[in-house]
């Protein structure tokens, strides 16, 4: 019986020692629970991500247009590739859709062929490289002149001999005696080098005639281009069946080629014997006269076309 009682207590010792852990266990967890539940609180709230801002009216037909003709014919596309130890370059035709202001297939644009420029001699810059301080166009000016579209008729009397047109034949476009007289002296004094060209009719009776004439420095061209002969306001001198012609306000800048100075003139009404749009191109060491007339008015998208277009061949 002494030794019942003797263990008695040891094993009461032992109960109060357990008792004493398991609740020490069980504030623990207690304690663990509370602060699970007080940390959510205690975090930042969260934030709604920003709206994002909402998207800008869509541009009226209007302005969808005239961005396409900008970003089009301003992209009046140049691709370079090397050949051999000389440089050629195409210039990709634009669709139907870049002509400014018109998206239809019967738009009025010409079916010109796919342009290639000719290949520079070895080691000739471009006419607008740096290192070319005379604007000076190494590539053969013959195969320079714009080609007729698809459809039209060769003009034969603009053939020349072996690709040159005399000056003569050149000054013929110009109405009055005396302006010829004039014109082909300053021509002369300037030391004109030769004439290129190219003439055609298309369908509907427009007549274009193309000269490309070279001088020998492009300073020389820049004095005659912006003296007398292609002034703002009217040109310097009448074409032959034109009345008075004025400057083109609507001629769009994006037809215009960079490097490349172009005025650009209309027969107002009441027209001459013909209705007649002319351009006058100054690039580098050549000067560019393009006119177009007709019986009726000259359509301005395929002028407009013809313009940019020989301006890049010379660009």
């Amino acid at each position: 019986m002494t030794e019942q009682t003797e263990q008695q207590p040891a094993e009461q010792a032992e109960q109060a020692e357990q008792a004493e852990r398991a609740e020490q266990a069980d504030q623990q967890s207690a304690e663990q629970a509370k602060q699970a539940e007080q940390e959510p609180a205690e975090q930042q709230p969260a934030v709604a991500p920003p709206m994002p801002d909402a998207p800008p009216p869509p541009p009226s037909p209007k302005d969808r247009r005239v961005l396409r003709a900008v970003l089009r014919w301003t992209a009046a596309v140049v691709v370079f590739a090397a050949v051999g130890t000389s440089a050629a370059y195409g210039i990709t035709r634009m669709e139907r859709t870049d002509v400014p202001g018109l998206a239809t297939e019967s738009d009025g644009r010409w079916d010109y062929p796919t342009l290639t420029k000719p290949p520079l001699p070895s080691g000739s810059p471009g006419p607008f490289a740096e290192a070319n301080k005379a604007g000076s166009h190494y590539a053969d000016l013959r195969a320079l002149v714009l080609p007729a579209p698809a459809g039209a008729t060769q003009d034969k009397a603009l053939r020349g001999e072996d690709g040159w047109l005399a000056t003569k034949t050149f000054l013929a476009e110009y109405a009055e005696k005396e302006d010829r007289e004039e014109l082909g002296q300053k021509f002369s004094d300037n030391g004109l080098r030769h004439i290129a060209a190219r003439g055609w009719t298309t369908p509907d009776g427009t007549h274009t005639r193309i000269y490309l004439l070279q001088f020998d420095t492009a300073a020389v061209v820049d004095e005659l281009f912006g003296g007398d002969i292609a002034p703002y306001g009217g040109p310097g001198y009448r074409l032959r069946d034109a009345g008075e012609s004025v400057t083109d306000e609507d001629f769009p800048d994006a037809a215009r080629i960079e490097d490349i100075t172009a005025s650009v003139y209309v027969e107002p009404r009441p027209y001459g014997t013909e209705h007649v749009r002319q351009a006058y191109l100054a690039a580098g060491d050549v000067m560019a006269v393009l006119v177009q007339s007709r019986k009726s008015a000259v359509n301005t998208v395929p002028f407009q076309q013809t313009v940019a277009l020989q301006g890049q061949l010379l660009g």
